[in-house]
């Protein structure tokens, strides 16, 4: 064993139970001052977390100023109007090649022609007509599948009484296909 010199520190009077700095009282309100840097701590890695988080998704979003606005923001955007077109020889209707195609969804025989023939006589290109594989279709209804074409479809149920209109991707051999009902008068 190794013998050390004798120091101040060995010459201890009997009745001191304790010596240094780190053995001396405990101070009052150590620990809330612990706990006060740990919840700082706490919401500097939060608050970085989430302007980190901000810069990569695009969805979260941070102001840090209050920016009111003076004027009201809209709740929606404005449906735009549609302008029904009956003529088919417009020249934007002509760059479309638009095609018609007439199905009888009744039990009437017949309707289908009549309603082709309507359409002919204005001057539309209706390239077939056939019975439907419903029969029991109560509403005349016309199809449109493609949502610039909505015009078109929009004049023709004018032009045939139609009850009804549709974006539809069901009948997709022609742009416009109409189904007859029994609405229909012809």
């Amino acid at each position: 064993m190794a013998n050390f010199r004798t120091d101040q520190f060995d010459n201890l009077p009997e009745n001191v139970d304790r010596i240094g700095a780190h053995r001396g009282p405990k101070v009052k309100g150590r620990g809330w001052i612990t706990f006060a840097w740990a919840v700082l701590a706490t919401a500097v890695l939060v608050v970085g977390g989430l302007y980190v988080l901000s810069i990569f998704n695009n969805s979260i979003k941070f102001s840090l100023g209050a920016s009111a606005s003076s004027s009201p923001t809209p709740s929606g955007t404005p449906t735009p109007v549609i302008t029904p077109v009956e003529d088919p020889t417009a020249p934007d209707v002509v760059a479309r090649k638009i095609t018609i195609t007439v199905l009888n969804g009744t039990d009437v025989v017949g309707l289908q022609t009549k309603a082709g023939a309507k359409l002919t006589a204005k001057g539309w290109n209706v390239t077939a007509t056939a019975n439907s594989t419903a029969t029991n279709i109560k509403t005349t209804t016309v199809y449109y599948s493609s949502a610039a074409n909505e015009d078109i479809a929009q004049g023709i149920q004018i032009l045939l009484g139609a009850q009804d209109i549709q974006f539809s991707n069901a009948y997709l051999a022609s742009p416009i296909t109409v189904v007859v009902g029994k609405d229909f008068t012809g």
